[in-house]
């Protein structure tokens, strides 16, 4: 038997699939690629943009054409912050025809033994109807072939160490927290992660080692308000000294985390992450606008200038240091003086990369509940495109600036484009592309950057210690 996960949004989330690929394989299944070939196939869903949602509804309905063309309908599980949100309602959306597994956020573990009940009224269906079991069971469900639905909201955050089968042979993602207590306005993740729950430092360290042990270069430490932590087992351990105890796990060479919260950044996780040796030089430090008025509405918690002196203290501590961002435009409200705000915002903290978004209402927040939109779509279309103007150009400038460097890169893959190209990371995780041989994978090497793209750096390698592995 044969499964193929598909995942869309953050980090996270590819972290579940990945969870959720160990407890398919234990259960006894492989790991295919194709659709066609495929007996399970679990769509782990995002739900912080509308287009997410609608790619859910777009792929159902194109398994459920792969069904009736093959003459043999996989198993489908919906997995995820939508199958969270919406629950079973939806069921009634797609009119029962495609969905045989919901599960919520926090019942993935509960996944072999949903799709093994499913099968096994499948079987019974097919002995029923038929008289045997040579052929798959195709066509409407009846009555006895109900959905498995678990959306419970579990409090364990604990998982069977080792149980993930790590998509990337140098990165390993590593869960700190699970949840949020913060409810911006615009955000559904509490919603759908449910409350905040940090997990046992003890827990995360040996995830940490084992993630090393296998050959795991770099790891990033995960959570919704990652900076938050606190460890649950061992009073003494916050954030940064989270990041001072990974630092000791032999083996690691890079440590990033995502994603913080500006309102949580505190003086000792500045000094940790410029005295511990192996934090990378990147920050992603979500502000969402540079209008203190917006922010307010946003439920923010922090101001514009409160903000750009994080950014001052940040830079004082790291002057290398790379930072990147999420910005909204069109919340409702935002006028064009606001807007105004943070286009000169954007300009002041020159980040070297950003995800910036259209406003779009989200199920049961407060924006949602209480704010109606204000902003026309063509007014938040023109909008956004000032501002990715805006970050492109001073992102030009910053790669231009690059040029003549030696970075250290970490080599991640081949590049995708050319079979004797290597792409890799500098640690304020800028893409670099270059020739290189692939033994390099896995390795942190020296860059000479030769030129610039638009969201990448090339480069060669400094041959006389690449060759080392140094």
């Amino acid at each position: 038997m044969k499964y193929l996960i598909e995942t869309f949004g953050c980090q996270m989330n590819h972290h579940d699939s990945e969870r959720m690929a160990g407890l398919l394989e234990e259960a006894g299944y492989a790991r295919t690629d194709d659709d066609r070939d495929a007996d399970v196939i679990v769509i782990n869903t995002c739900s912080v943009r509308e287009k997410a949602e609608e790619k859910l509804y777009t792929r159902l309905g194109e398994i459920r054409l792969l069904g009736e063309e093959t003459g043999a309908r996989p198993v489908v599980a919906v997995a995820g912050c939508v199958a969270q949100q919406e629950g079973e309602k939806l069921l009634s959306k797609t009119n029962g025809q495609t969905i045989d597994v919901l599960i919520g956020t926090q019942s993935i573990k509960r996944l072999p033994m949903l799709v093994s009940e499913v099968r096994g009224l499948r079987t019974e269906a097919r002995k029923s109807l038929r008289g045997d079991s040579s052929t798959s069971y195709v066509g409407p469900r009846t009555s006895t072939l109900s959905p498995r639905v678990d959306l419970s909201p579990y409090d364990d955050v604990s998982f069977p160490l080792g149980i993930a089968r790590r998509e990337d042979p140098v990165k390993a993602y590593v869960t700190i927290i699970e949840g949020c207590n913060e409810f911006c306005a615009f955000c559904v993740v509490p919603y759908t992660r449910g409350h905040e729950r940090m997990r046992p430092v003890s827990d995360i360290l040996d995830e940490v080692r084992l993630a090393a042990d296998t050959g795991a270069r770099e790891v990033q430490l995960l959570g919704q308000i990652v900076n938050h932590y606190q460890a649950p087992d061992d009073p003494s351990c916050d954030f940064a000294e989270l990041l001072a105890r990974v630092n000791d796990v032999a083996g690691v060479e890079r440590i990033r985390f995502a994603s913080p919260h500006p309102r949580h950044v505190t003086p000792r996780m500045i000094e940790a992450m410029r005295d511990v040796p192996k934090v990378c030089r990147h920050l992603h430090l979500p502000v969402q606008s540079g209008s203190t008025r917006v922010l307010q509405a946003m439920r923010r918690r922090h101001t514009r200038e409160h903000y750009l002196e994080l950014v001052a203290s940040l830079r004082a501590a790291m002057p290398d240091i790379a930072l990147s961002t999420d910005m909204i435009v069109g919340f409702p409200g935002e006028t064009a003086e606001d807007f105004e705000e943070t286009l000169t915002l954007t300009r002041a903290a020159r980040y070297h990369s950003m995800f910036s978004f259209k406003y779009s209402p989200r199920p049961n927040t407060l924006a949602l509940k209480r704010m109606p939109e204000d902003v026309s779509e063509a007014e938040k279309t023109r909008r956004i495109v000032e501002l990715q103007a805006v970050q492109k150009a001073i992102q030009g400038e910053l790669f231009a600036a690059a040029i003549g460097r030696t970075e250290h890169v970490l080599i991640e893959a081949r590049s995708r484009r050319r079979e004797w190209e290597l792409s890799g990371r500098t640690s304020g995780n800028t893409v670099v592309n270059l020739p290189g041989d692939p033994s390099w994978v896995g390795r942190i090497v020296p860059v000479m950057i030769t030129g610039a793209n638009p969201n990448s750096l090339r480069g060669e390698a400094v041959l006389d210690t690449a060759a080392t592995g140094a």
